[in-house]
């Protein structure tokens, strides 16, 4: 389970960075930032957070929801930064990626002196960062961040579902899924899948 251990040895304020949607053929990419006070933050919270591929969508949902209470209260600083499909596309996954990660860190109220950044690779930043693997499941701040992106992108593809019925955005989230495909080949690509991706060329191209 995460926990403080390397946020303590931190000094200042620090934040956790973990993203959702590198993946999928659709969508944007979204990255969360988040600041927890060590010092306020109830622990009945803190026993909540985890990895968000570990826990239930109603889950995440609810933890989220207590995230953002926590906001409202002045305990928790939360972030969310998104690169588009067109960015994606001309940029490519990785440096798209990174850029939600600039946007999410420039969202928080307070600018943190430390961010703790899940993966073996750091984003331009305006502060000075550490690559966590796995940090999602080690830092209490990664693992804040990474239920805020998914959450928050989950409820953008939600959104795509009600624009483009019939691709069950809603149900596979942009990922490669057999029904994702079918529905594909179907109905066509639209404007929010990403071109770059080799499964959506290969499409567009008649592959």
């Amino acid at each position: 389970m995460p926990d403080f251990a390397l946020e303590t040895g931190l000094s200042g304020i620090v934040c956790g960075i973990d993203e959702a949607g590198r993946g999928p053929w659709a969508g944007p990419v979204v990255a969360g930032a988040v600041i927890l006070d060590r010092a306020r933050l109830d622990p009945a919270l803190a026993r909540t957070l985890d990895d968000s591929k570990k826990l239930s969508k109603a889950r995440r949902e609810a933890v989220f929801a207590a995230l953002r209470e926590g906001a409202s209260a002045g305990t928790i600083e939360i972030g969310i930064g998104s690169a588009s499909v067109a960015e994606i596309d001309h940029l490519n996954i990785l440096r798209a990626t990174f850029l939600a990660m600039g946007r999410a860190v420039s969202a928080l109220a307070s600018a943190p002196d430390h961010a703790l950044v899940d993966g073996n690779a750091l984003p331009p930043l305006p502060c000075k960062a550490t690559a966590v693997v796995k940090g999602d499941q080690r830092s209490l701040s990664i693992a804040a961040a990474s239920i805020a992106a998914k959450v928050t992108r989950d409820a953008l593809m939600a959104d795509l579902e009600h624009a483009h019925p019939g691709y069950g955005f809603a149900r596979h989230a942009g990922y490669g899924t057999k029904a994702h495909r079918e529905a594909l080949l179907r109905l066509g690509v639209t404007p929010h899948h990403r071109r770059s991706f080799a499964p959506i060329h290969n499409i567009l191209c008649g592959g």
